[in-house]
């Protein structure tokens, strides 16, 4: 059996919650049990750093994020558990990959988009608060994925686009510097719970209607008391579709235990009582994780030994790897050193133009036509069916195409196109196939 190396990182600006717990952390600990995996984990503190200036909430959020892992059962000794700010290798990879990417590529990614969007909206110019780091986030996230060869990423659909950049920057890199690089895939749980919170609405920090995952007995079951129900009163019966409590509930029970809420709905229970099982169905599985969370949070030694442990043995991966990447881009030592004569097939870049067709998170489609260095010279706009591209992908490559036309069709409107480039890349296509 072939092991599979699959990555997972979390952002450490904020407090876990039942939602991180039910969507990610509960399903990721049991997947670094199955065989055949090699599983990394990692707290992306670099990442905080671009959303986050208030160094204590970081502090605070690495120390409670180590502990929630440790505490819902990841086994550092099995896996390689780390910070990310512990492994030197991840910006110098960054700086590598920042020189193979082209800023088109990053153009397109979807928070910049959205705040030069939000910036246009407002009549501001269109890089007010932009960040270089918010700017360069998939770069970093590219770097963290290929320092360790990763092969699969568990992410929700709005993070594609972040995997799909990871892969061009690690093709660009091998065009350009032989075959090093490990191209990701993404791995999407469609079936992942997304827990309303106590309005209603997905529970998420930025909607402040979160129920942190370790919150004492007695405050945990406050917080509960205050998720919003209907005005239906005990013996009405209830509808469980659309119901935040039975959501929840049903997120942690059994098939047999949901049955019976749902039948206890049908009965007319009151919200009291239904808030009450949902609290001693919660505390059920939580409390003895949550009394070793607490042990953890008081002796934060016993956690800064196994992020240094498991960031000895990341470094055992990522340290020869970014040295092989080292030789190959020319950062050498001089000791021992010759001038080879120059190569010039390999200074001509030889390597054939490629179309490549994907499916974007919004479930569109799009082309981007590369160069023979893995450069994106051609981003197309977005299709409905991927018939639609194809047929502009073919229509491209035809003997008698307006190239000058089609470009100006398919091209990205955020982006034109250096038809030059286009069509250079197109001629030498055709070429590779005579």
């Amino acid at each position: 059996m072939s092991i599979q190396r699959v990555l997972t990182g979390i952002t450490t600006t904020g407090t876990p919650h039942l939602g991180n717990y039910v969507g990610a952390i509960r399903p990721a600990v049991r997947a670094s049990r199955e065989p055949g995996t090699e599983s990394f984990y990692f707290l992306a503190d670099y990442h905080a750093l671009i959303k986050c200036d208030e160094p204590a909430r970081i502090g605070r959020s690495t120390l409670e994020i180590a502990a929630t892992w440790i505490a819902s059962g990841l086994d550092p000794e099995r896996v390689t558990f780390y910070r990310q700010s512990d492994i030197p290798e991840i910006p110098e990879l960054c700086w590598l990959l920042t020189c193979v990417t082209g800023k088109g590529l990053l153009n397109r990614a979807h928070a910049y988009k959205a705040a030069v969007d939000r910036n246009t909206a407002a009549g501001q110019d269109t890089d007010t608060d932009v960040t270089a780091g918010l700017f360069m986030y998939p770069v970093l996230m590219g770097a963290d994925i290929l320092a360790f060869r990763a092969h699969k990423v568990p992410v929700g659909r709005d993070q594609i686009q972040h995997i799909e950049m990871a892969r061009d920057m690690a093709a660009s890199f091998n065009h350009l510097y032989g075959e090093h690089m490990v191209l990701p895939a993404a791995a999407v749980e469609e079936s992942v719970a997304l827990l309303p919170g106590l309005d209603g609405r997905k529970m998420s920090k930025s909607y402040h209607n979160t129920i942190p995952l370790f919150l004492p007995a007695s405050d945990l079951k406050r917080s509960i008391a205050t998720i919003v129900t209907d005005s239906r009163a005990p013996g009405e019966a209830k509808d469980t579709d659309g119901s935040a409590l039975f959501q929840i509930f049903q997120a942690f029970a059994s098939a047999e235990e949901t049955a019976e809420l749902r039948q206890a709905y049908a009965d007319g229970i009151g919200w009291g009582d239904a808030k009450q099982r949902l609290f001693e169905r919660i505390d059920r599985e939580i409390a003895p994780l949550r009394d070793t969370y607490e042990a953890l949070i008081a002796r934060p030694e016993r956690l800064e030994d196994m992020l240094q442990a498991g960031a000895a043995k990341a470094r055992a991966i990522a340290t020869p790897f970014v040295q092989e990447l080292r030789q190959a881009v020319g950062l050498r030592p001089l000791r021992g050193a010759t001038v080879a004569p120059r190569d010039a097939a390999r200074d001509e870049k030889t390597a054939a133009p490629t179309f490549k067709q994907y499916r974007e998170a919004d479930g569109r489609f799009r082309f981007k036509l590369q160069d023979g260095r893995g450069q994106t010279v051609l981003q197309s706009r977005a299709y409905e069916q991927p018939r639609e591209a194809a047929q502009v992908i073919a229509a491209l490559q035809g003997p008698d195409a307006d190239i000058a036309a089609l470009v100006a069709r398919a091209a990205e409107p955020a982006e034109p196109a250096d038809l030059p480039a286009v069509r250079n890349a197109l001629e030498r296509l055709a070429s590779s196939k005579a």
